[in-house]
Formats: structure tokens, C-alpha cells, sequence
């Protein structure tokens, strides 16, 4: 082990010295073998910047990976009994939405059917028959009256239509929103009779626009109740949508008034350690009669299907950046068989006092190893600065690319794939050095 250590070094010191003896030569090989590692660099970069985004979206989404969830018919006992079951539990929520209006009294919103601000409205359209009929959004269409007082379509006024989440618990053990400004839900408190109602980005941005009074319409609520907006959130969602406790709402909507037309009914996320929990929901919501084959639970498992994805395409762009590194080690096995063609007197010469053949071809490799790490240590910097120069560039625009960090993968996958450009080229020209004869240094 001594012997096999004090080799190496001596490789390593004479491989340094063979380096610096010839800076043009190293810097050539440098120069063919950088964009293969800053491919394969790039890649890696890629790869880990994209499946970061694309895992936190889908959280947003579908949840975290582990989370049990089940979608009720919002009916008032489901509803109810739901509700009653989670009360003071930490480790579930049951979530429901539905279409409410905040602004002028008696107008249609500038957003028809809750539609993203940037995307035009509904309006009228000449019907069958030449009769004017004015479709929204949603697909839902009616006839404008033409003679009359009261037109069958209410006049634009300023209101802004959004989906109005309701939540027993925090939602974000289970859908980690990003907070913006603002505060989000305290559960922990009493009921208010003010709604408070934390929003989405794209709810934010009608409010922003349009000065809307504070005056909230939901269907079957008992009176207009009026909201207080206590935060922002980044939800991943384009439509318009705020979030509110499902107490606060319950006192100006009945139970009864709740017959979920909007949106799947009800929906339940539950932690992986609730067991005891769903066992309670099952036996419950089986004796009002739901049948036992409508209460289906599944395991959020989004993450593992997209990894297989994100993984297949990762593999394809590094197979073409291993082509592009094999480019690269050609140019290095091109300069290092030149550089053992120069330096067979040398090697005969060490042959002639004593140097063994594997310390020669040692000696070989470790200038290509350092050639590669070097490279791969300039291709590293390279990639570390233009994705922060990215980052600050083009944060403001796509919220992914904020606050980039380099990924380590990015720098193993560049070390290593240095490492193997090294052997590769120096592999052939170490061998040949080590075959060089000792009579050689006789005929020179």
C-alpha cells in the first residue's frame, strides 16, 4: 500500500511538471474537451432546475406524494358529517369551492364564470334564428331580451368573480402554496363574521386593476357578508381563487344552501398517519346510506410517475452530451499520442534508471486526469454563472427560475464525466508510453 502511494505521488508531481512544461498543449486539450463536460454540466442543470419546478407545481396541484384523498357528492350530509368528523384534527381537511362574486351589487363581473383576466369575457352573440344570445365563459348561454326595462343580462359593473375554496384545516401540510404577502388562515381562532379570505396571484391581479367594493355574493347565503383579504398565495392555479375557513363561510351559507353545482363536491386530504380517521369516515358516511363502493381513497403518488418521465428525458439529452464529450476525448487522445511521440527518449531514458512501466504510464494519465478535472472545474464555474446570471435576468418573468442554486448533481455529473474523458483519452498514449523499449534511449 506504501509502495502503491508513493508511486501514485510520483506520478501525480511528474504529471504536474509535464503540464506546466507544456501550457499550449494542455490548454488544446482543454479547449476540445470543455463543451463536452459542459454538456454533460448543462444537462445535469437542466434536469435538476426542471424536475424541481415541475415537482413543486404538481404538489400544488395533486398534493404531496403519501397523502390519502377522497372526493365526496357535496350534499348537506356528506358535507356535515365530514366536517363534524375532521373538527380538531390537524392531520386531514376537507375541501370544497364554490363561485362567489366580490363588488357592485346586481352586475355581471368583469370576469364572466371566473374566467383568468387576461382572456376575453363573454358577450352576446347572434343565436339561431337572428336572436341575440349572450354566452359566458362557462359555455352557458341565454336570449337578450330587446324590448323591456329589465334586460335578461346584467350590465357590467365592477365585481370580479373567483372561486371561493372553503377549508376545515391548513391546506398546506398537504399543497405547499407559496406565500406572497399577507398572512394565511389562522384555524386556531374563533369563527369571524367577516370572512377572511386569503387569494391566489391571478385573483390578485383583478384587484389590482379594478376598485371593487367589498361585498361578496355566494349562492344561498343567507345575506352579502363582506370579506377581509388578509393575504396572497402563489397556488399554481391560472383562474382566480381565494381560500377561506368553512366556519366563517357556514354562517352566512346553511348547511342545506351547500348542494355543491360547483366543482367536484367535497374533497378530503388526509395524512398518511390517519388511519384511524378514514376507518371513522368510512363507517360513518356508510350509515346515511352512501354505498361503501363510492368511498374510494387513493394514495398521491405523482412524484414517482413523473421521475420516470423527468428520468427518460434527462437520459436521451445525456446521451447526446456524451457524444459531444466523445468528441472531446478524441481530441485529447490526438494530443496525448503526439505528446508520447515527442517524449520516447524521456520515457526510455526513466525505462534505462529503473522506472517501472506502470509508473510511466502513470505518469501519462495523470496529466490527462488533471487535464479533465481542470476543464471540469472551468466548465463547473461557467454553468454556476450563467445560471445566476439567468436567475436575475429572467426571475421576474418565470417564478421557477427564481432564486436559482447549482445543483451538486450538476458538479459530480461534471467531475466525474472529466474523470472519464481523462482516462479515456490518456488510456491508449499511457499504454504506449509504458511499451516503449529501454534500447530506445540507446539509439538516440
Amino acid at each position: 500500500m506504501i509502495r502503491f502511494s508513493g508511486r501514485f505521488r510520483s506520478a501525480l508531481v511528474i504529471g504536474v511538471q509535464g503540464i506546466r512544461a507544456r501550457k499550449t498543449r494542455t490548454l488544446l486539450s482543454m479547449v476540445s474537451l470543455f463543451l463536452g463536460v459542459l454538456a454533460v454540466v448543462v444537462v445535469q442543470v437542466g434536469a435538476e432546475t426542471v424536475r424541481s419546478a415541475r415537482l413543486a407545481d404538481l404538489e400544488l396541484h395533486v398534493g404531496k406524494d403519501g397523502t390519502r384523498q377522497t372526493y365526496l357528492p357535496g350534499s348537506a350530509d356528506t358535507i356535515q358529517i365530514s366536517r363534524d368528523t375532521l373538527e380538531g384534527r390537524t392531520d386531514a381537511v376537507a375541501v370544497s369551492a364554490v363561485q362567489a362574486i366580490i363588488g357592485e351589487p346586481g352586475v355581471s363581473p368583469v370576469n364572466p364564470g371566473g374566467a383568468p383576466f387576461d382572456q376575453p369575457g363573454g358577450g352576446p352573440y347572434p343565436g339561431p334564428g337572428a336572436v341575440d344570445v349572450y354566452c359566458d365563459p362557462r359555455g352557458f348561454c341565454q336570449p337578450v331580451q330587446e324590448g323591456g326595462d329589465a334586460p335578461a343580462v346584467s350590465v357590467p359593473g365592477q365585481a370580479i368573480e373567483l372561486s371561493l375554496t372553503t377549508l376545515t384545516g391548513d391546506i398546506r401540510q398537504f399543497r405547499p402554496f407559496r406565500s406572497v404577502s399577507g398572512q394565511w388562515l389562522d384555524f386556531s381562532s374563533d369563527p369571524s363574521l367577516s370572512p377572511r379570505i386569503v387569494i391566489n396571484l391571478e385573483a390578485a391581479k383583478g384587484f389590482t386593476r379594478h376598485q371593487v367594493p367589498a361585498e361578496m355574493r355566494v349562492a344561498g347565503a343567507t345575506a352579502n357578508p363582506t370579506p377581509r383579504i388578509i393575504g396572497v398565495v402563489d397556488d399554481g392555479n391560472s383562474r382566480p381563487t381565494a381560500y377561506t375557513r368553512a366556519d366563517e363561510l357556514q354562517n352566512w351559507v346553511p348547511h342545506t344552501s351547500n348542494s355543491g353545482n360547483y366543482g367536484p363536491g367535497l374533497e378530503l386530504m388526509l395524512a398518511p398517519t390517519a388511519g384511524d380517521l378514514e376507518q371513522l369516515l368510512r363507517i360513518r358516511l356508510t350509515a346515511i346510506g352512501m354505498p361503501p363502493g363510492q368511498l374510494h381513497f387513493e394514495t398521491v403518488q405523482a412524484r414517482k410517475e413523473i421521475a420516470k418521465e423527468l428520468a427518460l428525458i434527462r437520459w436521451i439529452f445525456l446521451g447526446m452530451a456524451g457524444l459531444v464529450l466523445l468528441i472531446g476525448v478524441a481530441g485529447i487522445l490526438n494530443v496525448g499520442l503526439a505528446t508520447v511521440g515527442e517524449r520516447v527518449e524521456e520515457f526510455a531514458l526513466r525505462r534505462a534508471v529503473g522506472t517501472s512501466r506502470s509508473l510511466l504510464a502513470g505518469i501519462v494519465l495523470a496529466e490527462t486526469l488533471l487535464t479533465g478535472l481542470l476543464t471540469a472545474a472551468v466548465a463547473i464555474g461557467v454553468s454556476a454563472l450563467a445560471l445566476t446570471a439567468v436567475s436575475a435576468l429572467f426571475g421576474d418573468r418565470e417564478p421557477f427560475l427564481q432564486d436559482l442554486v447549482f445543483p451538486w448533481q450538476a458538479g459530480v455529473a461534471g467531475v466525474i464525466a472529466g474523470l472519464v474523458a481523462g482516462v479515456l483519452g490518456g488510456l491508449v498514449p499511457a499504454i504506449r508510453a509504458a511499451r516503449i523499449p529501454i534500447a530506445t534511449v540507446m539509439r538516440a
